[in-house]
């Protein structure tokens, strides 16, 4: 028997901090030319050429070639709404688990641990909120401990859960659990992935090869031939940043750009300065920075501030930090996205399943990016550093308050 095809991982790649990411593979210390967790095979003649070393185990050409094709695919349902809308969605009837209403949702998160997930939690708490169906939410906090989320969803599934959500912690060693409630409920997984295809469905925008292949066309395009770019990463093994940077090394391999340096910062803002600084002093100047998750975009640009060099161009994310900084300094940047609006996507699937009505099997959102032309749009000055422009909150009840922000 074919074993099913592995849901890509959604990791919560717009905040991802050290504390916040777990992997099913073992990590290992990244080099200037050591780009991927594992891989075995010999770097190509371009790979070697362009310093970006051997590519990573987790890369799958067909899904990279689909989510590059996605980018610039019209999404279906409401414009106002991207977090009801799908990409080429094949529905699946859910006929088999409707009932009356007065339902009771429960939802097993991998943690909150980190500002994306942070602003995530509070956008689905104001979804469930908003349908009076949902009488009963239950949600528990495995603190991104794989034990504590296995018992979780066991426990969940005692408790006269009408739909479960799982967010889960990692990939491979949640599977058992998710298959084992996919037996006795609707289960819809959503953000990070399993490697089954019992779930109801699996909500995720984009992907990473997406998000990475934003960033790295934006430096083809800006940065001149020859010209050094330091690709900064977050860890090794997590699938989804490994994708992200998969797609990121074929587009530099393609290009006649110099990687000149891979490295992982553990999403912490010292670090990550105190690398852009060594580099600087190692090579006089950069052209470009390339980031898996931009978090730490802000304390990169400080580093050039400091040594008293133009910043070069950047790749960063939706944290309005950044996008403050790129507006006031005038910045030759990007801001690929993995918006925090799909928490509010399997609520509103929930309700779905539960009524009976179709819903994708694969609900892939759409992934926009940010750029000089639309940053106006984005950048929210009322809104705390660490808020995600793409929470698709601003409609929810209390709204900004509730997301830390001022009227």
């Amino acid at each position: 028997m074919s074993r099913p095809k592995p849901f890509l991982v959604a990791l919560a790649g717009l905040a991802l901090l050290a504390a916040a990411c777990t992997s099913d593979k073992p990590a290992t210390t990244a080099t200037q030319a050591a780009t991927s967790a594992g891989a075995s095979a010999a770097p190509s003649s371009a790979a070697s050429a362009a310093g970006t070393g051997e590519q990573s185990k987790f890369f799958v050409q067909a899904d990279y070639d689909a989510q590059r094709a996605m980018r610039t695919k019209t999404a279906q349902g409401p414009a106002d709404k991207p977090w009801e809308q799908a990409i080429d969605p094949q529905m699946v009837s859910t006929s088999q688990y409707k009932k009356s209403g007065g339902y009771h949702l429960c939802f097993s998160n991998a943690a909150v641990n980190n500002p994306w997930r942070q602003v995530g939690w509070k956008s689905m708490q104001a979804e469930v909120a908003l349908h009076k169906e949902f009488t009963t939410f239950t949600a528990l906090d495995a603190e991104g401990k794989d034990d504590k989320q296995i018992s979780d969803i066991a426990e969940l599934t005692g408790k006269g859960c009408d739909a479960l959500i799982v967010s889960p912690n990692t990939t491979a060693t949640l599977t058992p659990a998710v298959k084992a409630a996919c037996g006795k409920l609707p289960v819809i997984v959503f953000d990070r992935g399993v490697e089954t295809d019992c779930p109801v469905t699996f909500i995720s925008p984009i992907g990473g090869y997406a998000f990475g292949a934003d960033g790295a066309e934006f430096l083809v395009e800006k940065v001149p031939a020859g010209g050094k770019v330091l690709a900064l990463r977050i860890l090794p093994g997590v699938d989804v940043l490994e994708t992200r940077w998969s797609a990121a090394k074929a587009t530099f391999d393609k290009s006649r750009l110099q990687v000149v340096g891979v490295e992982f910062t553990d999403g912490d803002a010292a670090k990550t300065k105190s690398i852009v600084s060594d580099y600087i002093a190692r090579h006089g100047k950069l052209d470009g920075v390339w980031m898996d998750a931009g978090a730490t975009a802000v304390a990169a640009v400080e580093a050039f501030e400091d040594a008293g060099v133009p910043v070069p161009a950047m790749v960063g994310e939706d944290q309005q930090d950044f996008l403050q900084k790129w507006k006031q300094n005038n910045l030759t940047a990007i801001a690929p996205t993995y918006p925090t609006y799909q928490w509010r996507t399997p609520v509103i699937a929930a309700l779905k399943i539960l009524k009976g009505e179709e819903v994708p099997k694969t609900w892939k959102l759409p992934q926009p990016k940010i750029t000089a032309e639309n940053l106006d749009t984005y950048l929210q000055p009322n809104m705390p550093p660490l808020h995600y422009a793409l929470c698709g909150c601003e409609s929810l009840p209390g709204f900004p308050e509730t997301w830390g922000g001022k009227k």
